[in-house]
């Protein structure tokens, strides 16, 4: 086979001939705002840019004139590699592997395995490692010399490779790195184009519905040109002049769109008058249908082994020349094929294989006759080195089946195993999908389809994944498929609506799988129990006992885990109260802190549930750190908000709120890339310690409409009590008995270490004494055993709550005990709070001078702990006793929430509110709104005077997570 034709550079001597660039008419504003985001980067102030608009608009003309001279990586996606994991993002960071010993080792690895660079597989979801490798790699590589990365055609890049770009992109801020993504969207002449037979893997398998990976970032819509600059396009291309109404005609038929002028403009003195009845310009034919018929004219007037080798290259996805001659010699090809394609500006064939427009590839794949498909597909696998590519020679041979086939089918299977392993579950469950359909044993083909409609599942597309299990229901499955299906709806249901139908649902599969796979059982039944207590006061009382001779079926593990010794203890607990279980639940907890131990799921948030019952400041902490660094190190991304809000429950314990604030803005972040509801525990909690009246509601109101909605009385539990911890600081305590008291009520399966103090000193202070000792009583015998164990926080707390309901001397020594325990805490908050109490308590009893002096540590206290509710408190009892202290503005900028910190920093480094609200993920009227409250606390008047020393100074540093980022050594 003779070498291929050496290629030339536009212009070059020799080149062959193309259209010329279109001028960029009418397009000023949209290239100016590209430009601006690539200037920042130059200044070390990178970020991302999303242009947006229906095909054939200018998008990859406007990005390309817009990166100029600069430090360009670039990516292009295409349908057929839509669902093979991490490959766009390896053509994109290919040139910026050396910089690869530069980052942390666990990103390094995650990097290595997902590329495909080391032999080890990578964790069960690496997804957040690798994407926080990739935002590190970007960073290293653009440290020294400013970056531009392109992703064009974003619509078509594979879900892995999306996620973890736009992870990086909503983090570029401050580095010298600018990520322009274009994509195709814009409704009927913009809609990406639906794959050809045998979509791409991974298209099975889409995100959760509705949801926009790019979201969030700043974006710039392409919208069409007007007349006058469609016009002028059409007289800068090099034709006979035009009559004025054919060229009306054609700026009337392209309605703006650039690409459909330049093709409807080729051959235009062959163009018919316009019929009478010919369809007006608001009636023509969608964009996408005209230029697809364009270019399949173009391609019929070619020579047979041309169009032959134009199906070929639309095919093969990667791009790449040797492999596209290779498969072109296989079917007969010779390379002077090509030419005739390059001269009708279909095709250009250089170091990579490029179409003139997506729409070109996908006219042509889809006209050919299935026969001719399959044939280069065949070609196309024989060609790909099954060592180096394994996965994308599958697909091809999955495409060139003409019916079913074991051989291709197994090894679908493997390539799914191998994108589990990667992280691309949407990939697995694609090739699973078409394992399945390529398998012709019906037992087979069964299991297969129910793997994928797991993957699927996982990968967080419910609806897809029960599209897959109806596709079971004409078949006659064995015990195990139907417990196995019976069990991905369950979780399906559960994962769409944490409430309490989902609890039943699990019981009744777990109980299903019982019979064929014991371990999977019990693992469903722990998972039923979750589902259980999240529902709360919605769920059936009988299910506890249900479960527990669901439970008592299965024969005892030999080495119960700590996960297994978690369910029995919480389901002891659940059927015979507190006392009976606190043995179980104190040797499960003990397990917990094992090394080595690894909780998901409902075991995660049970075991932390269960530390904080235990009053165990320790386990507590030490659970929710291990099991965060865990998460973040395996990329454990599912878990990942979970284990955020628990650490973040532990900062707030701590008196944390900033730390706290960070993890709870993460759990959002994270919750919304995965298509999730978010978890509004924390946020409501760190909200109402912090005194925050107007969020608190705000939170309340949209976490009571989706608990209802949802019937999920956890979270009206924990929303109740953050109103409790409100309105006690703000001295409203017969509305925070009432909140307090439906809690405690209604929830008797975790928050007693947090509500009933609460409630005693709402009760006491709304002059319920009797059911304050009550309260009191209750609380001081369920943390007896902690108290006997030595929990400071326990008997720290009990101490106190027995001074509120205790006369004369008695109130005051226990007042001095719960201070003397506390102090040695963790619970930074609930000793300033006692402080409090006691100076309210001195100051009853007219001792002024004491109770003076005990408010002003409380406020203190409670001032540097951000906890401006009971701080507004100690405010009133000091003013009541002629003292005047100053609102928080002490000069370090404490008196500023995180959030608005971190606006502060931004706009002090000359940030606009734009900017601000994209890094954030913020909307620009949020950053307005924190902006007004930055300038009320600080005394400023406008944007300027943040850049001034001074004022620096007080913003103190910029709030951060303290714990380790993903990817660093444990």
């Amino acid at each position: 086979m003779t070498r291929p034709p050496r290629t030339h550079a536009a212009g070059a001597p020799g080149a062959c001939p193309a259209a010329p660039p279109a001028p960029l008419l009418g397009r000023a504003r949209e290239l100016a705002a590209l430009a601006a985001a690539v200037e920042a980067a130059r200044r070390g102030r990178g970020g991302a840019l999303v242009v947006r608009g229906p095909a054939g608009i200018g998008k990859s003309a406007l990005v390309a004139r817009a990166t100029g001279t600069s430090r360009v990586l670039s990516v292009t996606g295409t349908e057929f590699e839509a669902g093979l994991p991490f490959a766009a993002l390896h053509q994109l960071c290919a040139p910026l592997l050396g910089h690869l010993p530069a980052l942390p080792e666990p990103q390094a690895d995650a990097l290595r395995r997902a590329f495909g660079l080391a032999a080890a597989p990578a964790p069960s979801r690496p997804d957040l490692l690798i994407a926080a490798g990739v935002l590190t790699l970007l960073r290293t590589a653009g440290e020294h010399d400013p970056l531009v990365c392109v992703v064009d055609d974003a619509q078509w890049v594979d879900p892995a490779s999306t996620a973890a770009l736009a992870f990086a992109a909503r983090r570029l801020g401050g580095c010298g790195v600018a990520l322009l993504v274009a994509l195709r969207d814009g409704g009927p002449d913009g809609e990406p184009e639906g794959g050809p037979d045998g979509a791409a893997p991974g298209t099975a398998a889409p995100g959760p519905a509705g949801t926009d990976p790019w979201r969030g970032l700043p974006q710039l819509r392409l919208g069409p040109l007007g007349d006058e600059e469609a016009r002028a396009l059409l007289t800068a291309q090099p034709h006979a002049p035009l009559d004025a109404h054919v060229r009306d005609r054609l700026v009337a038929e392209a309605r703006g769109n650039p690409l459909a002028l330049l093709e409807l403009s080729r051959g235009v003195p062959a163009l018919p008058a316009l019929p009478a009845d010919a369809p007006q310009p608001g009636h023509a034919p969608d964009l996408s249908t005209a230029l697809r018929t364009r270019f399949l004219q173009r391609l019929a007037a070619l020579p047979a082994p041309t169009r032959l080798l134009v199906l070929l290259a639309a095919a093969e996805p990667t791009g790449d020349p040797l492999l596209l001659w290779r498969a072109a010699g296989l079917v007969g090809l010779e390379p002077q094929a090509a030419l005739a394609a390059e001269e009708a500006a279909l095709l250009v064939v250089g170091t990579r294989v490029r179409f003139r427009h997506p729409l070109v590839r996908s006219a042509v794949y889809e006209d050919a006759p299935a026969a001719q498909r399959r044939a280069v597909h065949r070609a196309l696998a024989a060609a790909t080195d099954p060592a180096g590519d394994p996965d994308r020679r599958a697909w091809h041979l999955a495409l060139a089946a003409g019916g079913p086939d074991e051989v291709v089918a197994a090894e679908l299977q493997r390539c799914a195993g191998r994108a589990r392993d990667r992280g691309g579950l949407a990939a697995a469950a694609a090739f699973l999908q078409r394992a399945a359909a390529l398998t012709p044993d019906p037992s087979l083909r069964t299991d297969r389809l129910l793997a994928a409609a797991e993957a699927t599942r996982t990968a967080g597309a419910a609806e897809a994944a029960v599209r897959l299990l109806d596709g079971t229901r004409g078949e006659v499955l064995t015990a195990h498929q139907a417990a196995l299906a019976q069990v991905v709806r369950a979780r399906t249901e559960r994962d769409r609506d944490r409430g309490a139908d989902a609890a039943r649902a699990l019981l009744q599969a777990g109980r299903a799988l019982a019979g064929t796979d014991v371990a999977a059982a019990r693992e469903v039944l722990f998972e039923a129990f979750a589902a259980f207590v999240f529902a709360g006061r919605f769920a059936d009382p009988h299910l506890a006992q249900d479960l527990v001779a669901s439970v008592e079926l299965l024969p005892e593990p030999d080495r119960p885990d700590a996960g297994q010794l978690l369910f029995r203890g919480l389901l002891t607990q659940a059927t015979r109260g507190r006392p009976a279980a606190l043995p179980l639940v104190r040797e499960a907890v003990a397990a917990c802190l094992e090394p080595g131990t690894r909780l998901h799921g409902g075991q995660l948030w049970l075991a932390c549930s269960s530390a904080q019952e235990l009053w165990d400041e320790r386990a507590l902490r030490t659970i929710a750190e291990r099991q965060l660094r865990l998460a973040r190190r395996t990329g454990a991304l599912a878990d990942l908000p979970v284990t955020l809000s628990y650490r973040a429950l532990e900062h707030v314990h701590a008196g944390r709120l900033d730390d706290a604030d960070e993890l709870v803005a993460e759990s959002r972040r994270v919750a919304e890339e995965l298509g999730v509801p978010p978890m509004l525990y924390m946020d409501v909690t760190v909200a109402a310690w912090r005194g925050d009246a107007r969020r608190t509601a705000a939170l309340v109101e949209e976490g009571g409409r989706t608990a209802r909605r949802r019937q999920e009385g956890r979270l009206l539990s924990a929303l109740e009590h953050a109103r409790t911890v409100l309105l006690n600081g703000q001295g409203r305590h017969a509305e925070a008995l009432t909140a307090g008291l439906r809690a405690a009520q209604l929830d008797e399966h975790s928050y007693r270490a947090w509500i009933w103090p609460d409630v005693v000193e709402a009760a006491v202070r709304s002059g319920r004494h009797e059911l304050a000792a009550e309260l009191a009583g209750r609380l001081a015998e369920g943390a007896a055993g902690a108290v006997a164990a030595g929990s400071p926080w326990a008997a720290g707390v009990v101490a106190r709550t027995r001074a509120l309901v205790s006369p004369g001397a008695d109130a005051e020594q226990h007042h001095h005990e719960a201070i003397e325990h506390l102090q040695r805490s963790a619970a930074a908050p609930q000793l300033a709070r006692t402080h409090l109490l006691l100076g309210e308590w001195l100051l009853e009893a007219g001792r002024r001078q004491e109770g003076r002096q005990r408010l002003r540590t409380a406020l203190e206290q409670l001032s540097a702990l951000g906890l401006e509710g009971f701080a507004a408190r100690a405010r009133r009892g000091l003013a009541a006793l002629g003292d005047r202290p100053a609102h928080r503005a002490d000069g370090s900028g404490a008196a500023l929430s995180a959030a608005e910190r971190r606006v502060a920093h931004l706009v002090a480094e000359g940030a606009t509110s734009k900017e601000v609200a994209a890094q954030l993920q913020l909307s620009p009227r949020t950053v307005d709104a924190h902006l007004r409250g930055i300038f009320a606390k600080l005394g400023l008047t406008s944007r300027r005077q943040l850049r001034e020393p001074q004022v620096r100074r007080r913003l103190g540093r910029v709030p951060g997570d303290r714990e380790q980022p993903p990817g660093t050594s444990a």
